[in-house]
């Protein structure tokens, strides 16, 4: 079990990028801090070493990802609907998001993970490959038609 300091850092450290991932991926405010306190709780109590600082990075993507997949297909989850859902809720539902985020958030799942790690995390076609394990042209083309998806949504000339 880990020291009440080393999970302090590790919140430091990673905390925005697990909040991010989550609700790139979750859509909701409330799902996304039960499954920080639950990536944090399994950091907190696992007491195997990393090998690097990448290590542990990408096991807290690899970790809160699965994480998001159990909830997502949950009994729970799949009996309920979201309060943005219900008729009337929708005009207050959440903050106001920019137009490029609500665009990445309308994407379908598969999109959406690749361009957040692609573009809000900077990691490589490669490295995303290793970590939602996938061929490295895979997310390439991933990556691709994404941004075709954006560039229509958003109405780019196609110059990026």
């Amino acid at each position: 079990m880990r020291s009440e300091r080393e999970v302090h850092t590790a919140i430091e450290r990673y905390g925005d990028t697990v909040q991010r991932l989550c609700l790139i991926r979750l859509k909701s405010h409330a799902d996304t801090e039960d499954i920080f306190q639950t990536v944090f709780l399994k950091y907190a109590l696992r007491d195997a070493p990393f090998d690097s600082e990448a290590h542990e990075k990408a096991w807290f993507i690899r970790v809160t990802l699965n994480a998001c997949k159990d909830l997502l297909k949950s009994f729970f989850r799949s009996r309920t609907v979201s309060l943005e859902e219900l008729p009337g809720l929708a005009a207050q539902a959440g903050p106001e998001y920019s137009p490029v985020l609500e665009a990445v958030l309308a994407l379908p799942q598969k999109y959406r993970d690749v361009v957040y790690l692609h573009y809000y995390e900077g990691y490589t076609a490669a490295e995303i490959g290793a970590l939602l394990k996938k061929n490295t042209n895979t997310v390439y083309t991933l990556l691709s038609r994404a941004r075709e998806q954006l560039r229509e949504t958003l109405g780019g000339d196609g110059d990026a």
